[in-house]
């Protein structure tokens, strides 16, 4: 495996342009999932090749129920990309998370419907763990780096994945609290299933904007998610820097690197080329 680090930066809600990266430039990258949400800004901070994407599109046209997870994790992998640090706008469901706190999230809860969820449909059945869907290495350079950049950070969070795009009802955020879920958003799934599918290590650090409905007569204010989300902005941009000033010169191999070993289910005389061809990024590695 590549002992140099390429980072792949998804940019959520608010964060659609990332500043410090040099040689910047967008390149467009054809999938065969369809197209991603917008093109891929590729350079360097410092020695370190970055992919910096933003999920929802620059300008934020791209509603969360319609973006191409497939088509964005696949780019990112065509990029050259072998880490994904994720930063998404939550909502929190707990007091002590409040507006302008970060969160790095340890699991979570898929509440998701309709969309395409997976690289390996029928011809290349493939069933990885998502026991652990976070790569810990990664959650734990991404605390630091809030800290460093002057954040406040919780870690160990579980994020409530919900449809949308209409935020929940009381009795749905009050209900998410009781199954034991820290913070909302519409995006991270199936967005992390499918980086592990790609074998691309993932962490998630989420921008808590607001309380979500729980709380007695207070309801998400859109104007306020917007305010806190911009008010938010720079010190995320801030702790990608320092993560990424803080890697080590080398990377090290992830055991998620290997997460497709002993996965694929389908006997090799039953495998679908037209869906083969289609994994010649995701699964690469297998497919030689």
């Amino acid at each position: 495996m590549a002992s140099e680090w390429c980072i792949g930066i998804i940019g959520g809600s608010g964060l659609y342009a990332m500043s410090g990266i040099e040689d910047a430039q967008w390149i467009a990258i054809d999938t065969p999932w369809g197209e991603p949400s917008d093109e891929v800004l590729c350079g360097r901070i410092g020695d370190v090749k970055v992919r910096f994407l933003p999920r929802h599109g620059r300008g934020h046209p791209v509603s969360p129920s319609e973006l191409n997870a497939r088509a964005n994790i696949d780019a990112l992998k065509r990029a050259g990309c072998t880490d994904i640090l994720a930063i998404s706008a939550v909502g929190s469901l707990r007091e002590e998370l409040e507006p302008g706190r970060f969160t790095v999230v340890e699991q979570f809860i898929d509440r998701t419907q309709g969309r395409a969820n997976t690289f390996f449909t029928s011809g290349f059945v493939t069933h990885v763990s998502m026991a652990d869907p976070v790569c810990p290495r990664l959650s734990e350079m991404a605390a630091r780096a809030v800290a460093a950049a002057g954040g406040k950070v919780a870690v160990g969070a579980t994020y409530l994945a919900m449809e949308g795009p209409q935020f929940s009802t009381r009795a749905e955020s009050r209900m998410y609290r009781q199954w034991g879920a820290d913070v909302i958003g519409m995006t991270a799934m199936p967005e992390a299933k499918l980086a592990r599918e790609a074998e691309l290590p993932y962490a998630l650090i989420g921008m808590v904007t607001d309380y979500d409905c729980w709380r007695e007569g207070e309801a998400v204010d859109v104007a306020q998610v917007v305010g806190q989300m911009h008010a938010n902005s720079q010190l995320a941009r801030d702790t990608v820097l320092q993560f990424i000033a803080a890697l080590p010169q080398e990377r090290a191999p992830s055991p998620i690197d290997f997460a497709l070993d002993d996965a694929v289910i389908t006997a090799p005389d039953e495998h679908d080329p037209a869906l083969m061809a289609k994994l010649d990024a995701v699964a690469r590695r297998l497919l030689g």
